[in-house]
């Protein structure tokens, strides 16, 4: 991994007067964060690259080794029904209740080595500091790596996130991978026991609190280390299909033709119109032509959709004002046109007071406030289902994700580790009832 030295980090930090003293006093921590994100990184079934999924060899070697970082940090740790590795903090008193703090361990192929990893690898940090001082706090501090959140392997994102929330859906266990094997086949060469897969609900969750890497652009524009995360934009994926009539390129008047690929290329110059006018995100991130010669008219196109907005309402309007267009066009140009929706998730807002708690942090900081939502989808989600949960974004270079260039700095990843220490803080210091 490209990552800046210790000694050059160090001097970076004594050139910033307004760095705070418990940011500089983090940096070992950090860099030994780093070196733990490069350790995973070998746990790859690429021999050259990071890819680990749920239920591999890979995922099993993960949790082995997050175990042992959770034990030196201090936790009770176990692997919990679905294969999420999970250590706890106890709190200063018994029946307490419980704060989780993570992100996950799976990886898409070719990943970066920060996506998910780093916010578990934050969480032990967070609580190893908390046990170097003999600190207990009035609640249990659980830190997760989840095992699934990507959706590589069996095609559906946040599995093992849902199962805590009490969201696990029994029609998953007929998925299989591309080799064939079914989830429920994965699961007991894992070691699991599908009939115990209730047995990783949560319910006693004071809250769910998740560190993750932007993966956009916002903080380094603004030349920010740390931003408060408002929510998740809700999403929806679709296929959709333009049919019309296969003809010879040289023989076939423009006028009489009925050419699919010509309507799929203004459906798609108007999705992204729409967008931009209805301010939602909308990608098409696969398009193909049948039959596909380079002397023949496309009788046929097919190409995904993916719209997503923080406001479900704002999503599902431009989405019906691109049908209605689509259904149009294809009907002037005597084509066929159909839509099918293969995935739905409803925006998430965060939590108030996991928001002010972050603010207060990075207040704490001398940090510049700064409250960004969230395009991409995260174990957050699921997890408010069942629980208040927040975020809170750290810088990414350029901000790439989901490739081998994702980066970041020693000195954020210090930053983190101090914010995420100043939100335990203040929450352990609100009144209970």
């Amino acid at each position: 991994m490209r990552q800046k030295s210790l000694a050059a980090d160090m001097n970076a930090l004594n050139w910033e007067p307004y760095t705070p003293a418990e940011v500089r006093d983090g940096v070992p921590a950090a860099q030994q964060m780093l070196d733990r994100c490069d350790q995973l990184a070998q746990l790859s079934s690429l021999a050259s690259g990071i890819c680990r999924v749920y239920l591999s060899d890979e995922h099993k070697r993960a949790n082995a080794l997050t175990a042992e970082w959770l034990a030196e940090a201090g936790c009770e740790v176990w692997e919990d029904a679905v294969g999420n590795i999970c250590g706890r903090y106890r709190a200063a008193v018994p029946d307490a209740p419980t704060l989780m703090l993570g992100s996950h361990l799976d990886s898409i192929p070719d990943a970066g080595a920060y996506d998910g990893i780093l916010g578990v690898l934050l969480g032990i940090a967070a609580v190893a500091a908390l046990n170097e001082r003999r600190e207990r706090l009035p609640f249990n501090i659980d830190v997760v790596g989840f095992g699934e959140e990507e959706g590589v392997r069996f095609g559906t994102t946040l599995m093992t996130s849902r199962a805590c929330a009490g969201t696990w859906e029994d029609a998953w266990w007929s998925l299989k991978d591309s080799d064939g094997v079914s989830l429920r086949e994965a699961f007991e060469r894992f070691g699991l026991d599908p009939a115990r897969v209730r047995d990783a609900t949560r319910d006693d969750l004071l809250g769910f609190f998740e560190v993750h890497i932007e993966q956009g652009p916002v903080l380094e524009s603004l030349g920010l280390p740390l931003g408060t995360v408002t929510g998740i934009a809700g999403n929806r994926r679709l296929r959709a299909r333009i049919d019309g009539q296969a003809g010879h390129a040289g023989t076939t008047p423009m006028p009489l033709r009925r050419d699919a690929g010509v309507a799929a290329a203004l459906a798609v110059a108007e999705l992204e119109r729409i967008a931009l006018s209805d301010d939602v995100m909308a990608t098409v991130g696969q398009l193909e032509f049948e039959p596909g010669g380079v002397n023949v008219i496309p009788g046929g196109a097919a190409f995904t959709l993916d719209i997503r907005s923080a406001d479900d309402g704002r999503r599902d309007t431009a989405l019906a004002r691109f049908r209605t267009f689509a259904d149009a066009l294809c009907a002037e140009r005597g084509l066929r046109f159909s839509l099918e929706e293969f995935h739905q998730a409803p925006a998430m807002h965060c939590n108030e007071r996991l928001m002010v708690a972050c603010d207060a942090a990075l207040a704490a900081l001398n940090h510049p406030p700064q409250r960004l939502p969230s395009g991409a989808g995260h174990d957050a989600m699921a997890m408010a289902e069942v629980c208040p949960a927040g975020m809170l974004f750290l810088r990414c270079t350029a901000g790439i994700s989901h490739h081998p260039d994702e980066a970041v700095t020693l000195t954020d990843v210090a930053w983190s580790l101090a914010a995420l220490k100043r939100v335990l803080n203040h929450l352990a210091s609100e009144p209970r009832s």
